[in-house]
């Protein structure tokens, strides 16, 4: 015996996220069947809006409400310091360690060969306008996840930018090598940055 064609087709689609096998899928799947219609029309009507709800900021490619960003619009934040992140998440986890006081730079990934993503694909053509056009930047901070695609592409911006006036750094190694920024508490964060390394 199958589920209905309409219970499958929601299983199909579950199973389509990160991390989501048909197994997780099916029970994500019966899960939403024990709930309320009303809570099922606000999930409904958050998948439908969220698209329409951010703006990704024009300064840092961060995902944001306003363009810009608050942290780019805030002029309290250190204009010589530029910490280059892979995605939102990463900036928002440095955020929370209260450690960094600079702006940042979002690339929007990393160099993956097996995803298919190379140095187009990324925000690395406004990365160098930005630092040909804005002299006050004195550092750019590395903070790219310590696994293979983040060590690529680290290497790739340390070629990239090494004839550049600019001190390259990197986040301190109490990351564990292949681990990810999401894993790291946030005093192992503050620490990564308050003890990075010249790269």
């Amino acid at each position: 015996m199958k589920y209905p064609p309409a219970i499958q087709k929601l299983i199909d689609q579950l199973s389509e996220l990160p991390t989501v096998g048909p197994k997780t899928a099916e029970r994500y799947a019966l899960f939403l069947l024990k709930q309320s219609d009303a809570w099922l029309a606000g999930l409904a009507q958050s998948l439908q809006n969220f698209k329409s709800g951010f703006v990704y900021c024009s300064v840092c490619h961060a995902l944001s409400a306003t363009n810009p960003c608050s942290i780019c619009a805030d002029a309290k934040r250190d204009l010589n310091l530029l910490c280059i992140v892979s995605e939102t998440k990463d900036m928002l986890l440095i955020e929370d360690s209260r450690s960094y006081n600079g702006r940042y730079h979002i690339l929007g990934g990393t160099l993956s060969a097996i995803n298919h993503q190379g140095p187009e694909s990324l925000q690395i053509n406004s990365l160098l306008s930005k630092l040909k056009h804005q002299p006050t930047i004195k550092e750019v901070i590395l903070a790219l996840n310590p696994d293979f695609e983040g060590e690529t592409t680290s290497l790739y911006l340390k070629k990239l930018l090494a004839d550049l006036p600019i001190r390259i750094s990197r986040l301190a190694r109490g990351l564990p090598t292949g681990a990810t920024l999401d894993y790291a508490d946030q005093q192992t964060i503050a620490n990564a940055l308050k003890f990075r390394n010249k790269y």
